[in-house]
């Protein structure tokens, strides 16, 4: 692991991003992180345990002369009660990327070493102060992108995933004591756990974990995201349904078909679900020699969206038939998850009192919009919603990633086998392996008995300073 060798060197890093801002903030961790901080800058008080210390920082190379190029303020966490369990300091200076560098050139060059990416949390994850998951969930509140993303992964934080699996780890653990128990006495007469006990027991511990990995439906999408392509024929109004769901007039809409010549992407949040929607160039019947080339290549790019879209929006023009090459399109994105947005509903007041129904769409739900009225926006916007979540509803301690989800699947999986082996009547000593499979399963959740190699891949994709 990152740092386990050398846990008692010193460490510094610059932890605010890279470039100019009001305030930039260099951090050091371990032994000699106080004594380090004092030769950094000239403290106008001496540290203390949680006190803001002032601080000047001096150019140094000016000699005796040296005089104050900025002003910090020092804070200092003594060990253990600090966010790694060593001593830490930051020192917050002016933003300036020259005066942070100077700062950690120099913390380097009296005894810190750079810190690799993530270790300040991999040195708090391996002092207890944090289990695997909320490790996580630091790197996750630093790149969220929606509050949605921020407070969910705030709700793993503070521990939401661990304590969701806590009861049903303890029961495991109880369970497993009692067959230990069983065999480790069998010869002082100690009543062994009937084969019914065992299966009430392993039947009483299946549902919370199953209802957990069915979280990770909503939970992937939210930490993820999604992409959603708009597709159709030329001049059914996909840009301005673009413009609609973005919010402002991010696409080029014009009377001209053809308009669109290649993808236009813009990030939006839906419900707290981070969304790619991109704009496409109108899908023509094939690729015919009349076409410009940029319009052609504008053509591939946007069947290559269609193919990497997570989620399909196709749009109809409500005043015109369906062509050959619609039914292409609605057959081709049949069995993904997709719907149909039938465009310029204003153009047909009501198509229900008109006998003019929606086309028909197959199994495709069907949403009559106006992206000139705004009519249907909001139904389509329900509806791209129930299609990125399939339904599944927010609720604390949600699996956000795969290794999340594997972990609880296998302890699943161990679980089922160990019920299929008790009502086999499979000696206990037996069903302990499976039982122990779920159990190791459970604890690689928290990092308990996670490898180091993963821990190392996790942690690498923390960002330095963190």
């Amino acid at each position: 692991m990152i740092g386990r060798e050398s846990s008692n060197d010193t460490i510094a890093a610059v932890s605010t991003p890279p470039g100019r801002g009001g305030i930039g903030i260099v951090r050091l961790s371990g032994p000699d992180a106080a004594s380090i901080a004092a030769q950094l800058v000239r403290l106008q008080q001496p540290l203390e345990h949680s006190r803001a210390r002032l601080a000047d920082v001096l150019d140094e190379d000016a000699g005796s002369d040296a005089e104050r190029i900025d002003e910090a303020v020092v804070i200092y966490f003594g060990a253990p009660h600090s966010y790694t369990s060593e001593d830490l300091v930051e020192i917050a200076a002016h933003g300036s990327p020259v005066v942070l560098e100077l700062l950690l050139n120099r913390a380097l060059k009296l005894g810190a070493r750079l810190a690799e990416p993530g270790e300040f949390t991999e040195r708090a994850f391996l002092a207890g102060k944090l289990d695997l998951t909320q490790a996580e969930a630091v790197r996750d509140l630093i790149e969220a992108q929606t509050l949605t993303q921020a407070r969910l992964a705030a709700s793993q934080m503070g521990g939401a995933l661990s304590r969701r699996v806590g009861p049903a780890k303890q029961s495991l653990v109880e369970l497993i004591a009692l067959l230990e128990a069983g065999i480790d006495f069998a010869e002082d007469d100690v009543e062994l756990t009937t084969q019914a006990e065992i299966a009430n027991r392993i039947d009483a511990l299946t549902p919370p974990l199953a209802a957990l990995e069915a979280t990770f439906a909503r939970g992937r999408i939210i930490h993820d995201g999604l992409t959603l392509a708009i597709v159709g024929r030329p001049n059914v109004g996909k840009s301005s349904l673009f413009n609609c769901l973005v919010e402002r007039d991010r696409a080029i809409v014009t009377a001209t078909p053809g308009t669109t010549r290649d993808t236009v992407t813009e990030r939006i949040s839906l419900e707290g679900i981070p969304l790619e929607l991109v704009d496409t160039a109108g899908l023509r019947e094939g690729l015919r020699e009349g076409l410009e080339e940029a319009e052609q290549l504008g053509i591939r790019r946007s069947r290559e969206a269609l193919a990497d879209a997570a989620l399909v929006v196709v749009v109809l023009d409500a005043t015109e038939p369906l062509n050959d090459e619609e039914r292409r399109l609605l057959a081709a994105v049949e069995g993904r998850p997709a719907l149909v947005a039938v465009n310029k509903c204003d153009l047909i007041r009501n198509l229900s009192e008109t006998n003019r129904p929606l086309p028909d769409c197959g199994d495709l739900p069907a949403v009559a919009t106006s992206a000139l009225t705004g009519e249907g926006i909001s139904e389509l916007r329900g509806r791209i919603l129930e299609l990125a979540t399939g339904g599944a509803a927010a609720e604390p301690g949600m699996l956000t990633s795969l290794r999340h989800q594997q972990a609880i699947a296998a302890a699943l999986a161990a679980l089922a086998d160990a019920a299929q082996a008790n009502a086999n009547a499979i000696p206990h000593d037996m069903i302990l392996l499976d039982l122990y499979r779920a159990l190791w399963a459970l604890d690689s959740l928290t990092g308990q008995t996670t490898p180091d190699d993963i821990l190392n891949l996790i942690f690498s994709t923390f960002c330095i300073g963190k």
